[in-house]
């Protein structure tokens, strides 16, 4: 008996799927994304987003935010984006090259990706999405989780290594690397929850 290869998918793959499907491509293989988050999950994302994108536009930074839907495909360098194997919608995405933007979302790595925890995909975003992320070497990678409050922060040094996650609470105020003078305090957000 034959052992058959499992399909490894592209964006080009991705790109035919129906729009309204939730779904994110891996090392091309498709992971589905429903259910939809929860409330508290949509407001943590939407208090962040409304922090965050005030910073930007007092400090009139270069930087965007966007919120899932979002496409962000990493490529390997030279890669063709058609031919990537790697399609995610992070809960936030801060992009500060603007050349990275089209019109479908973001060709390229995020300066930072904040993922907040569901509770149908614990695994998806401390394991797979790590790995991932840490492969292609996101400058700050935020893992925010409503169910036992806690945030771990993984920051990349010199575009080359991460220093061990720092551990927080929803009590704590965290800074924010890629920028210089952005702290988020957790427990004006565990407040609104």
């Amino acid at each position: 008996m034959e052992a058959r290869i499992p399909k490894i998918y592209t964006y080009a793959d991705y790109l035919q799927l129906p729009e309204d499907a939730r779904v994110e491509l891996i090392e091309g293989v498709i992971y589905d994304m429903s259910p939809a988050p929860s409330r508290v999950h949509q407001k943590i994302v939407s208090e962040l987003t409304i922090t965050i994108g005030s910073y930007l536009r007092q400090n009139k930074k270069a930087c965007e935010i966007y919120t899932a839907p979002f496409d962000v495909v990493l490529i390997e360098e030279g890669q063709d984006e058609k031919q990537a194997i790697n399609v995610v919608q992070p809960d936030i995405s801060i992009i500060c090259d603007k050349r990275k933007l089209t019109d479908k979302g973001c060709v390229g790595v995020p300066e930072m990706i904040i993922e907040v925890v569901s509770e149908s995909n614990f695994s998806h975003d401390y394991i797979r999405k790590l790995n991932l992320y840490t492969q292609f070497k996101v400058k700050e990678y935020w893992i925010v989780n409503p169910k036992n409050q806690t945030i771990l922060v993984y920051r990349l040094i010199d575009n080359e290594d991460y220093l061990p996650p720092e551990a927080y609470t929803f009590s704590d105020k965290v800074k924010v690397g890629i920028f210089e003078d952005l702290i988020i305090d957790f427990a004006q957000i565990k407040e609104v929850l």
